[in-house]
């Protein structure tokens, strides 16, 4: 722990939990997005951040951290004007979602093109945030580190062939952490892969060459 864990990232405050981990939830929904603008988002704001949200923006920082503005970019201040000036669709909704953590949003995003996804996570305290569900899998990653999101169809050698290739192709690249998550067995699956480096752009193209392997995105460091 540093004293960052402790006061938060540099920010547009007032709050670290409320503001700054607001905007990071927010910045991985963009980074799922691949950067691209939706064209509607829908906000639940849960617990806390229902409660006292707004006083200390939670909904503006939200917003920025979907446009891809970091925590301490002063349009956060402006980012609902942003975002409708943008031709994005924002809508709010105040709903406690059960068993989750008191400063917990889902946002559920709408692209141009018809597809749509959406992430549950919380703001735990100094800015830090955990990333509890993607597209109904449950994951867990904090986005304080470099994070491959590999979807896949949950059948036996999957797991050793990306990791393999990994292994054969990107050799200094040390994984840090790994989840596996799924909905059912033999449905879809979802590996969750923390590096304790920077992986290449291109390390998406070739695990997404893997048979049975679906789709792959790869989350830096928020």
């Amino acid at each position: 722990m540093d004293v960052f864990d402790m006061i938060g990232p540099v920010m547009i405050g007032p709050s670290s939990s409320h503001t700054a981990g607001a905007c990071r939830l927010g910045r991985v929904a963009n980074k799922l997005m691949d950067g691209r603008t939706p064209s509607r988002c829908d906000i639940i704001l849960s617990g806390s951040f229902s409660r006292t949200g707004r006083g200390h923006g939670t909904d503006r920082a939200i917003v920025g951290g979907i446009m891809g503005f970091e925590t301490d970019d002063i349009r956060i201040r402006d980012a609902l004007d942003i975002a409708k000036k943008a031709g994005i669709e924002i809508n709010f909704i105040h709903q406690d979602i059960p068993n989750t953590h008191p400063n917990t949003a889902r946002i559920t995003y709408y692209l141009p093109d018809g597809s749509s996804g959406f992430i549950q996570g919380a703001s735990v305290g100094g800015g830090n945030i955990r990333i509890d569900i993607i597209n109904g899998m449950e994951v867990k990653f904090s986005g304080d580190k470099e994070t491959i999101l590999v979807l896949h169809r949950d059948v036996p050698g999957v797991i050793a062939n990306v990791t393999n290739l990994m292994h054969r192709m990107y050799s200094d690249i040390n994984i840090g952490a790994f989840q596996l998550s799924r909905r059912e067995k033999g449905g879809e699956a979802l590996m969750t892969i923390e590096a304790d480096s920077v992986p290449p752009e291109k390390i998406t193209a070739d695990i997404r060459q893997t048979p049975d392997v679906l789709n792959c995105l790869l989350i830096h460091k928020i």
